[in-house]
């Protein structure tokens, strides 16, 4: 099977999905993706997406990301991202993506803890609309939908990339390597459903394929994101960058059973959840970075000797569990825990990758004619470490930079 085609983008994640929206509705598009399209982690993001509250917050933001990343961040790319990032809210209501919105009459929000009082001192943009916190976080500023945020975004985006005519999806297909021509990217080479090769001839080539959690025995990732990316780069010389970068999540539901770990997101820390060692004792501040968390919940699990520790919920209050945290809450359910009444046992995993292929702030890599997007790129933005709720929305950020470069590229050619 072959084909030509402006730009093959290789993912259906929100990063890919993104990128074929913000293209011109003139190039012709391939994608192609390993499992279905709904099949990857962008689905699975639970807490929420970033965004900078108004000009105040910028300083603020700035430094929450700075930090978490140990200072190891690109600033332009940190700094690119915030600025963009009211704009990819607003792309992203337009597409249909519905956020939280607040509850209550006016006189209940003046009365209410100062720290979620945001109608007056928010963009326009945002009034009307509930922000949560997580992990080190300054301040509340992440929007979200219930506990399935990834869910609702991706969906949407996947359901407006259907509608475009100029798009084809393949699914079942999966990456093998890429075609190079005088050390340009020309596309990419594919197998196909049924074990059929593919050959896929673009202009462009984005790659959009996720990160390395399948490699993992524990991981909150789906098992056949394997960074394909990664190696298929590394085969042709192509920069990569802090391959040692690895995000663990602090809390993951303890189970004894094979295959992906069911994430308990940050959020539910940043509404009040606590976690506690063996004899029911609180441990550690439970805002405080993400590998700091999990540096403490591993240390307490020796101390133990147990292979977990608990996480309480009941400072949340069960309407609130209910409301904000549906999915948690039933899936908790499924496996013999009602959050609404006992502490569940929580685990680290791996969770998300930091490195990747290099790429500069408009997501091109050290090969020409390719660019690289989401989780298997690395701009910089997270440094060392991965401030909770920026992934969804660096992965929207860049892509839409990545489209911006492709079609100024085409203009060129003209």
């Amino acid at each position: 099977m072959e084909m030509k085609t402006d730009v093959v983008i290789v993912g259906t994640g929100a990063a890919g999905l993104f990128s074929a929206l913000n293209l011109s509705r003139d190039r012709k598009i391939v994608m192609i993706t390993k499992a279905d399209a709904e099949s990857s982690d962008s689905f699975l993001a639970q807490g929420g997406i970033c965004v900078l509250r108004n000009e105040e917050d910028y300083d603020s933001y700035f430094e929450d990301t700075m930090r978490a990343g140990h200072y190891e961040n690109r600033k332009e790319s940190v700094d690119i991202m915030i600025r963009s990032s009211q704009d990819i809210i607003h792309d992203l209501i337009g597409y249909g993506v519905e956020f939280q919105k607040e509850e209550g009459k006016e006189e209940d929000r003046e009365n209410s803890d100062p720290e979620k009082r945001n109608e007056d001192d928010r963009d326009p943009l945002l009034r009307g609309y509930a922000f949560t916190r997580e992990g080190a976080h300054s301040r509340p500023r992440i929007l979200f939908h219930e506990d399935v945020t990834g869910k609702e975004i991706t969906s949407k985006l996947l359901a407006r990339v259907k509608e475009l005519e100029n798009v084809t999806i393949y699914e079942y297909t999966t990456m093998k390597d890429i075609i190079e021509e005088n050390g340009r990217c020309a596309g990419v080479l594919a197998e196909g459903p049924e074990g059929q090769p593919v050959r896929i001839r673009a202009d462009y080539t984005v790659f959009a394929c996720g990160g390395i959690g399948g490699r993992y025995r524990h991981s909150t990732n789906f098992p056949h994101i394997t960074g394909d990316a990664i190696e298929i780069s590394r085969k042709h010389g192509i920069r990569l960058e802090h391959l040692d970068y690895v995000q663990i999540h602090p809390t993951t539901l303890y189970s004894d059973k094979p295959g992906r770990r069911f994430l308990i997101s940050e959020s539910v820390r940043g509404e009040g959840a606590v976690l506690l060692n063996k004899d029911g004792e609180r441990f550690v501040n439970e805002l405080l970075p993400r590998d700091v968390v999990t540096k403490a919940i591993q240390e307490q699990m020796e101390k133990d000797g147990t292979d977990h520790v608990w996480l309480s919920m009941k400072n949340i209050g069960k309407d609130t569990i209910l409301k904000h945290f549906p999915n948690i809450y039933e899936h908790c359910l499924e496996e013999g825990y009602d959050v609404t009444k006992e502490s569940i046992p929580v685990v680290p995993a791996q969770h998300y990758f930091m490195g990747g292929i290099w790429v500069d702030s408009d997501s091109r890599t050290s090969m020409e004619n390719l660019f690289a997007v989401g989780e298997t790129s690395c701009n910089g933005v997270h440094g060392a470490n991965r401030l909770a709720s920026n992934s969804l929305l660096e992965s929207m950020v860049f892509a839409k930079r990545a489209a911006g470069k492709i079609e100024e590229a085409y203009c060129r050619e003209r």
